[in-house]
């Protein structure tokens, strides 16, 4: 099974159409305050109640070893990889035990800074490139897994 991170997932579309052709079942995770954005992708929708961490919560506890996480929360996936679960970001990069430790002290250093006051330039804007590069490592992890 497929749980997407959906409140701010810009690879929804790309989700449901993968998920298709491998038939995999998708469960999207959104927040009420995320419902008219949000219905018209395929999938399960389970909305949650408003909140940060919702639907964080909610994904934590139904996920299980196997499954597949679609975020860009990298506190999340890491949370989700202590369980046995793939976790992949939007712009195709696959979370993994081994790096997991330095992108949350990044994540920590840059909440630092801004508690400063020093905010950087925030993320790059996500580009066809970010979606092409999704694609193939969706695809490549759910092969690896049907090949398993």
């Amino acid at each position: 099974m497929i749980y997407v991170d959906a409140d701010a997932c810009p690879v929804k579309s790309d989700i449901g159409l993968i998920s298709k052709e491998f038939m995999i079942h998708v469960r999207y995770i959104a927040s009420y305050d995320h419902i008219r954005k949000s219905v018209e992708e395929s999938g399960e929708w389970i909305f949650v109640d408003p909140g940060k961490d919702s639907a964080d919560l909610y994904i934590l506890n139904k996920i299980r070893q196997g499954d597949i996480l679609i975020t860009q929360d990298i506190g999340l996936a890491s949370l989700a990889l202590a369980k046995g679960v793939y976790a992949l970001s939007a712009r195709g990069t696959e979370y993994e035990e081994e790096s997991i430790q330095t992108a949350l002290d990044f994540r920590y250093l840059a909440a630092k800074e801004r508690e400063r006051g020093n905010y950087g330039k925030g993320p790059k804007p996500f580009t066809i490139q970010d979606r092409q590069n999704f694609q193939k490592s969706l695809r490549r992890l759910l092969s690896k897994i049907e090949g398993v």
